[in-house]
C-alpha cells in the first residue's frame, strides 16, 4: 500500500492541478474584460511596490494564458521604455519559467493534450539544438508563447539554459512593444516630441517583424545550397524533394529536377496529410528562388516536420550550375 506521505503529495498535486486548469479556463471565459487601468490603478497606489506588483500580476498573467501584450504595452506607460522593459521582461521571464515548472513536475498529461502534436517537434528540436531552439522560438513565433512555455518543460530542456535564452531572446520584442506603449502615452499627452516618438515605435515594431525572416535564412541546419542538395539526391534516398512552384512553372521552360515532387504553395496546407509518413524524415524544399520555399518551410514546421531545408537560389541557381534537369 502506499504510504500516507505518498498519498498526500499526489493529492496536492491533483489539487494544483486542478487549479491550474480552473484558473486557466476562468482567464481564458474572461480574458477580454482584463482591465488594465484597473491594473494601472493598483500599480500607481502600490508606491515603491508597484513594480514588483507589476511583475507578480505579469508573471500569473503568463501562466494563465492571458494576453501578455496588453500588459507589455501598460508596462511602457508605466514606467517608460527602459524601466518598462526590464519589468515587463521580469515578467514575462518569471511567469515563463513557472509554466515550464509546472509542465515538468506537475501537469505533463494536460500540456501533451493541449499542445498536440507540436511537442514531439519541440522534443527534437531541442534535442538536435538546445539553447539555440528556444532561442529561435523566442524571436520567431511559430508556437503560441503561453502553451511554449508549457511545451518546453516536457522536453530535456535545462532550465536554466531555458531561462537564460528567454530572456534574452525576448528583448526585442519586449522592448518595441513596451516603447509602443511609452509612446501611446506620450502621444497622449500631446505635442510634437509624443508623434516623434510613435513613428519610431512603429519603425521598432517593424524591424520586429522583419526579424522572424532573417533569423529564419540565417539560422544555421535550415538551409542548403544547390551543391549540396545534388550530393544529398545521389547519396540519401530518404530524402523528399518538393519543388512548391505553380504547375505552370513546374512544367515552364527553366525545367525541373529529376526526383523532384511538385505540391504548390497554395495547396500545401491542404494536402499535409499526404506528407505525414516524412513528418519526421528529411524534405528539402524548392522554388525559382527560395521565396516560396520560406513560406512552405514554415507552414511545415507550423505542423510538426521536424527536418524541412530550403534551398537557396532555387531552380535558378540550379540552372546556374547547368545541373541536369527534365521538362515536364
Amino acid at each position: 500500500m502506499p504510504s500516507t506521505a505518498a498519498s498526500g503529495t499526489v493529492i496536492k498535486r491533483w489539487l494544483l492541478l486542478a487549479a491550474l486548469v480552473i484558473g486557466v479556463g476562468l482567464a481564458i471565459v474572461y480574458r477580454n474584460h482584463f482591465d488594465t487601468q484597473l491594473l494601472t490603478q493598483w500599480v500607481e497606489q502600490a508606491g515603491g511596490a508597484g513594480p514588483l506588483l507589476f511583475v507578480l500580476v505579469y508573471a500569473v498573467a503568463t501562466v494563465l494564458f492571458l494576453p501578455g501584450a496588453v500588459l507589455t504595452l501598460a508596462g511602457g506607460a508605466l514606467f517608460g521604455p527602459v524601466l518598462g522593459t526590464f519589468y515587463n521582461l521580469a515578467g514575462a521571464t518569471l511567469g515563463a519559467g513557472m509554466a515550464f515548472l509546472i509542465a515538468r513536475y506537475l501537469a505533463s498529461g494536460w500540456v501533451e493534450k493541449k499542445a498536440a502534436g507540436r511537442v514531439q517537434q519541440l522534443k527534437e528540436g531541442v534535442e538536435k539544438e538546445g539553447w539555440r531552439f528556444v532561442a529561435f522560438v523566442r524571436l520567431v513565433p511559430l508556437f503560441p508563447f503561453n502553451l511554449l512555455n508549457y511545451a518546453l518543460g516536457l522536453t530535456r530542456l535545462r532550465f536554466a539554459h531555458y531561462l537564460i535564452a528567454s530572456y534574452i531572446f525576448m528583448l526585442p520584442g519586449a522592448f518595441a512593444y513596451t516603447y509602443l506603449g511609452y509612446a501611446g502615452r506620450e502621444a497622449i499627452a500631446g505635442g510634437e516630441a509624443g508623434i516623434q516618438k510613435g513613428l519610431l515605435a512603429l519603425a521598432l515594431l517593424a524591424l520586429v517583424a522583419f526579424l522572424p525572416r532573417l533569423v529564419s535564412r540565417f539560422r544555421q541546419g535550415d538551409n542548403m545550397d544547390v551543391q549540396e542538395l545534388k550530393e544529398r539526391l545521389a547519396s540519401d534516398p530518404t530524402l523528399l524533394l518538393l519543388d512548391v512552384r505553380s504547375t505552370g512553372d513546374f512544367a515552364s521552360e527553366s525545367g525541373a529536377i529529376d526526383s523532384a515532387v511538385n505540391l504548390p504553395l497554395e495547396a500545401l496546407s491542404e494536402r499535409i496529410k499526404d506528407l505525414s509518413a516524412f513528418r519526421h524524415k528529411p524534405i528539402a524544399l524548392i522554388c525559382t528562388t527560395n521565396h516560396r520555399s520560406q513560406q512552405a518551410a514554415q507552414i511545415l514546421r507550423q505542423n510538426g516536420f521536424t527536418d524541412v531545408r530550403v534551398v537557396m537560389g532555387g531552380m535558378h541557381q540550379w540552372n546556374k550550375y547547368n545541373y541536369p534537369i527534365v521538362h515536364n
